[in-house]
């Protein structure tokens, strides 16, 4: 192959790797395709890889900013793409590359990535065996939901007023993305999700929303949730770094963990597909702190 056809040839048939986050079951956690040389493909090359995968997100790699080129083979551009559009910023998608990195190569150790949210920095470490990466998000916000709006949501998910648990109230989160944090009453509403997609959708393209982020507070350590995904093409996410990020700014700004804190979010169970995701905050870091594991898909 000469060296004029090889982009070309790269572009046709890019290595495609299929990695799980918040897991060390490739059964569990939260499925994401991760390109590690995205060199020669286009946006819509991109698009239609992620398509044909169907994961909720695909991850791209390409040669860092020149601001992150001091760090030298460990910093990247990373891009998202759903099967529907490109995302600012994924959680799950950034663990599994920052593991899928570290077994072809990189090894644990420190990561750095140029996302469209801005650089978001992973660490990789070996834990009795197992890589676990820990993502640190960009600075997060927390703000209000207006009545029309959250009137909506309620309506799309097919849920009353009276599902909601009035010590969580509704907000709109950021770590990244922005998320509709809905804190369930009950185990049993949280479980139960039947939702209008068409309707959700329209609703979360209005307000520029990635997910949804269903929780039901277990204690003060554990949380459980479920994250609507119809803007993505996708009925349901399994295990939501982003999203993650943003609760805990969320539990952070209404006082639920202290400033110096951690707890665990489970999520996917109610698919068959449990993962957890420990979010970590840290007394004067305004960022957010998402830990899991990652393994590689069988083919």
């Amino acid at each position: 192959m000469s060296a004029s056809t090889a982009p070309d040839a790269h572009a046709a048939h890019p290595d495609i790797l299929r990695y799980t986050a918040f897991s060390a079951d490739p059964a569990g956690g939260n499925p994401a395709g991760v390109v590690l040389d995205a060199s020669g493909l286009d946006d819509a090359r991109q698009l239609a890889i992620a398509a044909g995968l169907g994961y909720s997100e695909t991850a791209f790699l390409t040669a860092p900013p020149a601001e992150l080129a001091p760090a030298g083979g460990r910093a990247y551009t990373l891009r998202f793409f759903s099967p529907k559009d490109e995302v600012n910023f994924c959680g799950h998608a950034t663990v599994a590359t920052a593991v899928a990195l570290a077994q072809h190569g990189g090894g644990p150790g420190d990561y750095v990535f140029a996302t469209p949210a801005g650089t978001v920095p992973v660490s990789v470490a070996d834990v009795d065996g197992e890589l676990r990466a820990t993502l640190t998000s960009v600075e997060p916000q927390v703000k209000d939901v207006e009545r029309a709006d959250l009137d909506e949501a309620l309506a799309a998910l097919r849920w009353a007023e009276s599902d909601l648990d009035p010590a969580l109230p509704p907000r709109i989160a950021f770590a990244g993305n922005d998320h509709l944090v809905l804190a369930a009453a009950t185990r049993a509403r949280l479980a139960d999700l039947d939702y209008d997609f068409a309707r959700l959708e329209a609703l979360m393209q209005r307000l520029n929303l990635t997910t949804l982020q269903l929780v039901w507070r277990e204690s003060d350590g554990l949380f459980h949730a479920r994250d609507p995904f119809p803007v993505g093409g996708v009925v349901e996410d399994p295990a939501t770094g982003a999203a993650a990020a943003a609760f805990g700014a969320y539990a952070r700004e209404l006082g639920l963990v202290g400033e110096e804190s951690e707890f665990v979010i489970r999520q996917g169970e109610d698919m068959g597909r449990p993962g957890t995701l420990t979010v970590t905050l840290r007394q004067g870091d305004p960022r957010v702190h998402v830990a899991g594991t990652a393994v590689r898909i069988p083919e």
